[in-house]
This record gives structure tokens, sequence and C-alpha cells, in this order.
């Protein structure tokens, strides 16, 4: 039996009034890709900085790959990759000096460094630019060597937090392939994301508000979770038509993703129901059909509950 790279026993942290982590638990296995889903607040990137070891919690226990990170933080580190929200290279450094310095740093032998680069830069197609300095490079290129750097002493678990944020959709795909990459060798993988989209990329995910876990599980379970019908609904002029739909008292929510709404019930709507609809929204509804749910209305609903 695989034995767990991760474990959190009902932690709690407190920034200040601000109540970061309240009592969170959860496992990440060893080989497992894991993410942590929600918004800037949401407790992400506290929740990392325990794994870390550069915060200790209020309350509770953090067990990394097998020790107690009160107790045995540079053992920790010495087997942890950490790739922070902010690109925390050195800008006047190139491509291969940052790699180089993080490998002096993490001990690597002289002898694994020049195999090792070789291997980094076949993953990130960032030879060409390896003399460039890394404040020259783009936002994508600049996540890739921030991973690089993360990777260069062959961790046994990575932790990235939003790594993709902020940077183009091609550079997001790419970035995710490496990840995919990562986790076919047996790396143990815990990153975070603002994008709900990205949560079908893990094997499991944990949905985080206001410092609690609201859901966890495949995504394909956490959207099971979804308990009303839900369907996709397009028309004229979607904003009156938005609030059409909240002022009937069948429906339990509305959202618009890009040009539909998704609308769900207290139960499901019969056919006279719709037809009806059409005439009083004065012929602003034009079309309407079952929408499996996304992790986007699994979150918006949980976010809806009180906490």
């Amino acid at each position: 039996m695989v034995s767990p790279a991760l474990r959190l026993e009902a932690c709690a942290k407190r920034h200040g009034r601000v109540e970061a982590l309240r009592g969170v638990s959860l496992e990440v296995q060893g080989g497992e890709l894991f993410g942590l889903i929600g918004p800037d607040g949401a407790g992400k990137t506290t929740l990392m900085r325990l794994v870390c070891t550069l915060l200790e919690p209020d309350a509770g226990k953090v067990v990394v790959l097998g020790r107690d990170a009160g107790k045995d933080r540079a053992a920790i580190r010495a087997r942890l990759g950490y790739m922070p929200q902010r690109f925390s290279l050195y800008p006047d450094l190139s491509v291969e000096q940052n790699l180089r310095f993080f490998a002096d740093l993490f001990e690597v032998p002289t002898s694994e460094q020049g195999p090792r680069l070789e291997r980094l830069y076949a993953f990130s197609r960032l030879e060409p630019f390896k003399t460039r300095k890394a404040g020259a490079l783009s936002g994508g290129m600049k996540q890739k060597l921030a991973l690089s750097c993360a990777l260069i002493h062959t961790p046994e678990l990575l932790v990235l937090d939003e790594p993709t944020f902020g940077v183009d959709p091609v550079s997001r795909q790419e970035f995710w392939q490496i990840l995919a990459a990562l986790h076919r060798e047996g790396v143990s993988i815990l990153v975070s994301t603002a994008y709900m989209e990205e949560a079908d990329l893990c094997q499991r995910v944990a949905l985080m508000h206001q410092g609690l876990i609201r859901a966890m599980g495949t995504p394909a379970q956490v959207r099971a979770t979804f308990p009303y019908p839900l369907y996709r609904v397009r028309g004229e002029d979607l904003t009156a038509l938005q609030d059409f739909f909240r002022g009937l008292p069948l429906v339990r929510d509305t959202q618009t993703f890009g040009d539909c709404l998704h609308v769900s019930f207290a139960q499901d709507p019969a056919p006279a129901d719709w037809e009806g609809w059409k005439v009083q929204s004065a012929g602003r509804l034009r079309q309407w059909e079952v929408q499996p749910p996304s992790m986007e209305d699994v979150f918006m609903e949980l976010a809806g509950e009180k906490g």
C-alpha cells in the first residue's frame, strides 16, 4: 500500500482576525496529483505554507513524507519542491544561472548538474533561452523556469501555489502537460488554482472556501454532489432573461456562462413550465437543455451555503 505523501489533521491557522484555515483535514497519496481549487482568500496559500514548513498551525498536525512538519523541517525541505505564488527567482541572472544557483542551494553534486539541466531543458523547452535573463522572460516562460528550479533536486513532493495564474492559455496548457508528465513518473504533486476548469486535470480535488474544505474527491465525484436539476438557457437580452428567472419561485440560482445562463431548480420543470416561460418572458427565452454540472456550478452552490 502506498503511504501518504502528505497528511493534515484538523489544521487551523489564524492571521490576525482572519481564520485562514478552520480545521482542515486531508491526505495526498504517494504519486497522486491533487488539486486545491478555490478563489483568493480560500486558504490555499496558507495550507501550502504549512506543508512547506514555512508556517506552523495554531492547532492540528501536518505530516509530510512521513515526517512531522513541526519537528523535521530540514529533512522535509530537502525532499520537497516548492513554487510560490509570486515569481521568486533572480531577474538579473540568466535561465542557466538560476538553475545552477538552486542546484548549489540544494547541494546537487556538480557532476549531476549537467544531466539534470539537460532533462529540465528537454521538457521546459527553455534551452534556446538559457542565456536570457529571467526578468526578460514571458510570463509562461518564467513559470516554467520556476518549476524547473523547484525540480532541480528531484523532490518527492512538489507543491505549486497557483502556478498558472496570469499566464496565457497556451502556456497554461503547456504547464499542465509538464505536470502530467511528472505525475506519470511518480512525483507526488499538490497544486492550487483559482481556475475551476483545471480541476479536471487532477486525480482528486478539494474545493476550498473561507478556510474550509467544502467538497473533496475525484472531479466526477465532486460534480456529482450538485443537488439540483440544472439547465443551460439561451435567449435574447441575457440580463433581462436572468432577472426573469430569478423571479420564479421554482428557481434556486442563476449564473451567467458566456452567452448562456445556468439555471438550477428546486425540482425539475415540466415541459409545460418551459412553454409558459417562453410567453411570460416576452419571447426572450429561446432554448433550454439539461446541463451537466461543471466544477464552477458546484463551487457557486457550495459558496452560497452558510459555512
